[in-house]
């Protein structure tokens, strides 16, 4: 038992169901209006506590913020898909409940991973933002994301425009 209120740690299988949770709730919060009803519906209900369970198998780097033992929020990550930035790190997905949004959590979990990162020498690490997600961008430049390029995602027969931030490892 730990005696800290807030705990990053390695995803298990026991957290799938909650990991479900948070990515449903994340994704009607930062998604909704931006993409379209029946397309986020699908998105969401192809991750559920079975899909997290592969991801687990699979051997997905996923490292779980909780707060009393309750997980609040996640992050994925792994080497970067994203040649033209340089950095050998990527974080895939760094989501929490809405509820705990806005309280330097978010940075806290990001900062774990950036470490991860730096301990192994990367070069840096590097994140992909939906362009039309404002407060995504707000806070990756706010935590030091330097913008570095724009890619394209097509989603439900639309192209998506997003925006990739870096953060250079300066160790290195």
């Amino acid at each position: 038992m730990t005696t800290d209120l807030i705990d990053l740690r390695a995803a298990r299988t026991a957290d799938c169901k909650a990991l479900a949770g948070i990515h449903n709730e994340a994704w009607l919060g930062a998604y909704r209006g931006v993409l379209h009803g029946l397309e986020l519906q699908r998105m969401i209900s192809r991750r559920g506590e079975s899909w997290w369970r592969g991801a687990l198998a699979r051997g997905v780097n996923i490292k779980i913020l909780a707060i009393a033992d309750v997980p609040a929020g996640y992050a994925t990550y792994g080497p970067c898909r994203l040649r033209n930035t340089k950095m050998d790190g990527e974080i895939y997905e760094l989501y929490l409940k809405p509820e705990y949004q806005g309280l330097g959590f978010g940075r806290r979990l990001f900062e774990h991973i950036q470490k991860i990162f730096a301990d192994r020498r990367a070069s840096g690490i590097a994140v992909q933002v939906l362009s039309d997600n404002d407060p995504a961008k707000a806070f990756y430049q706010a935590i030091g994301g330097q913008l570095s390029g724009k890619s394209w995602h097509r989603v439900g027969g639309r192209r998506l425009e997003l925006s990739i931030y870096v953060w250079p490892n300066r160790n290195t």
